[in-house]
């Protein structure tokens, strides 16, 4: 009988997903509390959620890296969490790096390219073959562990720019021309057609356009299945949705905010470059004049710094005018952990998405927005209304 779940990331060798695959286990095994998990609150705890015993993982990987190994890593050089830990669910990471398999380049840009790894990566001559072995992977993952659905989350990193001439395609238009070998549709967006299309839910937790494009909304409403993303808000922008409220809410007047962020993995190596910069800059600064209803000066920076490893620091000032027009200034400086800040964000979708996927539900999933930098399918940005939503959502479910 079919009950597990499947947790299929892209990108299964980066930080998040190792720690994901930490957490996982370390929930499976009863070794940790759910401390930072949003579907461990009590207001969810009557949502018929699945248990952590019955996720399985998998996923694509351009690079030589897997579960196990980079939490070593995370472990070791950023002392992300105890190599003891990591020791006690080696079992459960070794088997499900088994099942990562090798992933794909397509418009995914130079500087994701120049990571991959010939023996770990594939790049196929047009996007329809590329989806077709996406999918034969996905089918595989599914029957050899036995698994109801699987969930693709994309956790891999930043694209550069998508060409805008997507935007306006519909499905019909779109799907004539994948068998293109020039047709300018990046890895993201493929990864989000192959999984769509199987009927699975997909989630996108990075920057990158996936499936937030006019085909792929009305691709997921002819399949049938649901979809959410777009780029997981998970520190700094986080706070930006808390406070610009209240900003707002005291009829204080913000002049401008610069945010600057410093940070050493691998996804800051990536925004190192320009074009991939760019598309994040544009996720991160975009909810401020939402929010306010006019828009202040802003300017964000992201910065690689190597020896910071998995760690961030956002520094954020904000110049604000007061009564009788005196300017005045708030600044915070916001430091954590990258991989266990987005992990249990990810984990959370998974059930949260899951369970949307057994009710039915098609489309967007817009009440997600509290996970979002830029929410697929929701105007809010404040992040009061953003979880009020959700909890909404989930007081409709457990009373019907």
């Amino acid at each position: 009988m079919k009950q597990q779940f499947g947790i299929w990331l892209v990108g299964a060798g980066g930080g998040v997903a190792s720690t994901v695959a930490v957490g996982l286990a370390a929930l499976r095994r009863g070794l940790i509390q759910p401390t930072a998990l949003v579907s461990a609150l009590p207001c969810f705890q009557a949502l018929n959620l699945t248990p952590w015993d019955q996720w399985e993982l998998g996923g694509h990987e351009i690079r030589a890296a897997n579960f196990f190994d980079g939490a070593q890593q995370l472990a070791n050089s950023s002392r992300a969490f105890s190599p003891a830990l990591v020791d006690q669910v080696r079992e459960d990471l070794v088997r499900w790096s088994e099942q990562i398999r090798p992933g794909f380049l397509y418009n995914s840009g130079q500087a994701i390219s120049a990571l991959a790894d010939s023996r770990q990566s594939r790049q196929l001559d047009s996007p329809r073959k590329t989806i077709t072995a996406i999918q034969e992977d996905l089918r595989a993952f599914a029957a050899e562990r036995n698994l109801e659905k699987v969930i693709v989350i994309n956790v891999s990193s930043t694209e550069p720019g998508h060409d805008r001439s997507l935007d306006e395609l519909d499905w019909q238009q779109f799907s004539t021309q994948l068998d293109r070998p020039d047709f300018p549709v990046p890895a993201s967006t493929l990864y989000a057609i192959a999984t769509m299309e199987l009927g699975f839910p997909h989630v996108n937790f990075t920057p990158s356009v996936g499936s937030n494009l006019r085909a792929l909304r009305e691709l997921a409403e002819l399949q049938q299945t649901c979809h959410a993303g777009r780029d997981g808000k998970t520190g700094e922008t986080f706070l930006k949705s808390v406070l610009a409220p209240a900003f707002a809410a005291r009829n204080l007047h913000v002049m401008s905010w610069v945010g600057h962020n410093i940070f050493g993995n691998l996804d800051g190596k990536i925004l190192d470059d320009p074009n991939n910069k760019a598309t994040k800059v544009v996720s991160k600064d975009a909810l401020l004049g939402n929010i306010l209803g006019y828009a202040p000066q802003t300017h964000t920076s992201i910065e690689y710094i190597s020896s910071l490893g998995d760690w961030k620091t956002a520094w954020d000032h904000i110049h604000f005018q007061g009564f009788l027009g005196t300017p005045m200034i708030m600044q915070f400086i916001w430091q954590g952990c990258d991989s266990i800040l987005a992990a249990p964000l990810v984990l959370d979708l998974a059930r949260f998405v899951g369970l949307a996927s057994q009710l039915g539900e098609i489309g967007e999933l817009g009440w997600l927005a509290s996970f979002f930098k830029s929410p697929q399918g929701a105007s809010a940005q404040e992040f009061s209304e953003q979880f009020a939503q959700l909890r909404s959502w989930a007081e409709r479910q457990m009373s019907s």
